[in-house]
């Protein structure tokens, strides 16, 4: 008989890390979102150099002047699948405005598992395998999704910790591109 409330307890639980993030360990207990409307203030967002599925070198750099939305994800977080679709249309409509998303897969099983995730959902930007060194560099990736817009001089913008919205990011890519 005191199973039930336990068994809801746990459902309850795990329905609030789902919408909040997905870690190994979550360090804040829900979404958060910093922004930096003024420029001048915005940090230099870290440069780095991974491997795409298809051994091309990415580097953070090469796409100072463009508008990138730098995202750390996961095959197996939640959240994560909910977002990559709108960063696939994102990608889409806003790629010839100097756009693009950055995608950094924290999986463990590497390409095997996030090369069949990719295909399955017919992601259209570049994505990377993260390292321990790159995920440092942003502050460390405690909790999934972890997003970082960076502007057109390549400084972080803003950074979306969990599941934000997507008018949320729309409005930011936007007022960035303007």
């Amino acid at each position: 008989m005191h199973r039930f409330p336990l068994l809801l307890a746990l459902a309850v639980l795990a329905s609030w890390l789902l919408s909040a993030g997905c870690a190994s360990q979550l360090s804040r207990g829900e979404p958060s979102s910093r922004r930096s409307g003024d420029a001048s203030a915005r940090k230099p967002a870290p440069d780095f150099e991974l491997k795409d599925m298809n051994g091309k070198t990415i580097r953070l750099s090469d796409y100072r002047g463009q508008v990138v939305l730098l995202n750390f994800w996961a095959t197996w977080c939640g959240p994560c699948k909910i977002e990559i679709p709108w960063f696939v249309e994102f990608q889409r409509t806003y790629k010839d405005r100097g756009f693009t998303v950055i995608g950094v897969s924290v999986d463990e099983d590497g390409w095997e598992a996030v090369r069949p995730f990719l295909a399955s959902r017919q992601v259209n930007y570049p994505v990377v395998m993260s390292t321990m060194e790159v995920e440092q560099k942003f502050g460390g990736v405690e909790a999934l999704p972890v997003s970082f817009l960076i502007d057109r001089e390549g400084r972080i913008a803003g950074t979306h910790v969990g599941l934000v919205t997507k008018k949320a990011y729309e409005e930011e890519i936007r007022s960035l591109l303007d």
